[in-house]
Order: C-alpha cells, then structure tokens, then sequence
C-alpha cells in the first residue's frame, strides 16, 4: 500500500524538510557508526565505547528541555538552521582529529556530548514546524511519510557507513558527514520563516524546571531515559 503523498504535494517547506531530514539521516548514521568504531580502535575497550552513550545522554535531557521552551520563543526555522550548522562543524572537528597521524580520544566523547546537545535542542523546533506546515487533516500521512524517511535512513543509513568506514576509513566516513550536513544548511535557508506567537513567553528556568517535572512525574518518560541509558552504555 502506498503513502498518502498529499503533504508532499501540498506544502514546499513539507518537502524540503523531507529531504533535509532524509540526508541528514544518512550523515547522522555515518558517524553514529564511525564514531565507536574509533573509539574501539582507538581503546580497544568496549567499555569506553558505552561510556559515549553516557555522555550523551545528561546533554540530551538537560537541552532537550531547554529546546522545548526555545521552540515556543523564537523562530522554528532558525534553530534548525543554526543547530544543523553546529552539527556540521562537529562532523568537521571528527574528520581533522581522523586526519591526525595519531587520532586524540578525547574530542570524541566531546562531540558525541555536543551532538546530543544539538540533537536535544533540535527536536523540539521539528515538531513545533512540522505541525505547523502540514494541515491538521494531512498530520498522519505526513507522521507516515516521516516514519517511512527513518525508516530508509535506519537502514541504509548504517549499511553504507559500515561500507565506507571499512573500506575508505573514518576520515571518509566523517568528510560525508560534513557534505550532508553542509546539503542540509542549504535546503534550511530555503524553508520560509516560522517566527513565534507575539504572546510567546522567553524561554526561562522556570519552564525548564516544570518541563523536568512533568517528566519526572511520568513514569514512562523515566523508564524510557532509563533504557536509553542502559542501551547505550552497555552496547
């Protein structure tokens, strides 16, 4: 059964944002599998490996918090924009470190904390815009065509990294990070402005205290940070 492709049809920024998404997925995928990669080169210890998903995880909760009050405040497309420009720049700091005669161990944990960071801030402003360009009656075929868009990146994704880390190396793997991010700034600046409510509140501490409540009074939330944790620590 084929997709309803009527979001597709209807909505410029849909399509750009499609695609955007779909490339950087396969960026994302290329250095979520060279980076512990390296760091098992590099150590030989699947401990430190675990250890990324650790560092990852305090700076995904902690900003992604933080993005859901700056989604409400200040303009969607802007931070988008400007966190997949970061993300770019830390896809270029994984490639020069790869292209060192004796590759340092530290800036990848570094990284791999400030791409959780990006990543925390990020979501919140795609789902704000996302929402906001489709129609209400076109949501769910448009939730459906974002799933089928993971969906090739998950798996495409990890096999063409594993291709090119084993047969290019993980300087390569990195350099088409750097190209998917830099494609991906460039549709960015193509998507029309998405300025907030003028009655939109500053993001402040307050609302990230009560976003921290309202999971921590989840139960499910909990378990599923709890998970991740898990996950990624012993993977």
């Amino acid at each position: 059964m084929l997709p309803d492709l009527a979001p597709w049809r209807s909505s410029r920024d849909f399509r750009l944002l499609w695609i955007q998404g779909l490339i950087t997925y396969f960026g994302s995928f290329m250095a979520l599998i060279a980076l512990p990669l390296q760091i098992k080169h590099l150590t030989g210890s699947p401990l430190a490996v675990g250890a990324m998903g650790a560092v990852e995880l305090v700076p995904l909760v902690v900003f992604g918090l933080y993005g859901g009050a700056l989604a409400d405040s200040v303009d969607r497309r802007r931070v988008i924009l400007l966190t997949e420009a970061g993300l770019g720049v830390l896809a270029a700091i994984l490639l020069v470190n790869a292209l060192l005669p004796e590759p340092l161990l530290w800036p990848l944990y570094v990284v791999a904390g400030g791409v959780a960071a990006l990543a925390g801030l990020q979501r919140p402003a795609l789902d704000s815009l996302m929402a906001r360009i489709v129609p209400h009656a076109q949501q769910t075929a448009a939730a459906a065509l974002n799933s089928l868009r993971w969906q090739i990146g998950a798996i495409a994704g990890p096999a063409l990294a594993g291709l090119v880390v084993a047969y290019a190396g993980h300087g390569t793997a990195y350099a088409v990070t750097v190209c998917t991010f830099a494609a991906s700034v460039l549709l960015c600046l193509r998507l029309s402005p998405a300025p907030p409510a003028r009655d939109a509140a500053k993001p402040s501490l307050r609302g990230i205290v009560e976003g921290a409540r309202y999971a921590w009074s989840r139960p499910v939330l909990l378990g599923t940070y709890a998970i991740d944790l898990a996950a990624m620590f012993f993977a």
